[in-house]
């Protein structure tokens, strides 16, 4: 079961299936998919949407009776395709916030994100290797993009149980905090139409150069966008003595 609400700025959604460590079934992928591939086109999705797990797990991946059962494995496999690259194409900020366990298919949803945040509690496992199987979500095509390729085999391979500073120190997330959500809120301060250029860009996948084009008018776009906050600050920086004392937007928030 997908649960979905408002709060201000940030989405959250939540699986919520904490009786089965929010493993996925058939549906519950589908129920995932149109959350994002259903966002409003007029403005009205928040800028930052946080994906989180109830109960003491994240999500244990697939469900293991779902899978026994499979008639056509290639067809839940591409199922759970196009739920990671709806998160990974959401016109929103997604950030992860992982508590407990995330196993298989949690990693993969996770590993679409824009962004991983970890509690110290929080574990990450591909055990697929063990039963004859790997993650089949798009995580051998996004896990060498995030970690090193030496740790995403090992990783992969292994099957081994990451904790939360070993998934800091290999890339696979980028913060350990008691609060994931304090994160997604953090980011959901800044300008939503920066935000959303932003990923745009860090998320092209072509070629060089039409990438830095698209980065130049995008920079175009915002810089007319918010003439007025830049000539504020910039008259804001020539009255003080020293540049650097000039509060950046983190500074204003503590």
């Amino acid at each position: 079961m997908i649960r979905t609400r408002t709060d201000g700025d940030v989405r959250v959604v939540t699986l919520d299936r904490p009786a089965a460590r929010n493993a996925l079934r058939p549906e519950d992928l589908r129920s995932l998919r149109e959350v994002f591939e259903g966002e409003a086109e007029d403005g009205t999705t928040p800028p930052v949407t946080y994906l989180r797990g109830a109960g003491d797990a994240f999500c244990a991946g697939a469900d293991l009776d779902a899978v026994a059962g499979l008639n056509d494995p290639e067809a839940f496999a591409r199922r759970g395709q196009r739920a990671a690259a709806a998160i990974e194409e959401s016109r929103s900020v997604v950030v992860c916030g992982v508590d407990g366990a995330a196993r298989g298919g949690g990693v993969e949803l996770a590993l679409a994100a824009d962004v991983r945040v970890a509690t110290p509690r929080a574990t990450f496992g591909e055990p697929g290797v063990d039963f004859g199987l790997f993650g089949a979500w798009g995580g051998t095509v996004r896990l060498p993009r995030v970690m090193r390729e030496g740790d995403a085999l090992d990783f992969a391979l292994s099957g081994r149980v990451l904790d939360a500073e070993a998934a800091l120190r290999t890339g696979l997330v980028s913060r350990v905090v008691d609060d994931p959500r304090s994160v997604a809120d953090a980011i959901a301060a800044g300008e939503s139409d920066a935000l959303a250029a932003i990923k745009r860009r860090l998320r092209d996948r072509r070629g060089d150069e039409t990438q830095e084009q698209a980065e130049a008018a995008a920079f175009a776009d915002l810089h007319d966008a918010h003439a007025e906050e830049i000539t504020r600050r910039n008259e804001e920086r020539g009255s003080r003595s020293d540049p650097a004392e000039l509060p950046s937007r983190c500074d204003r928030l503590k």
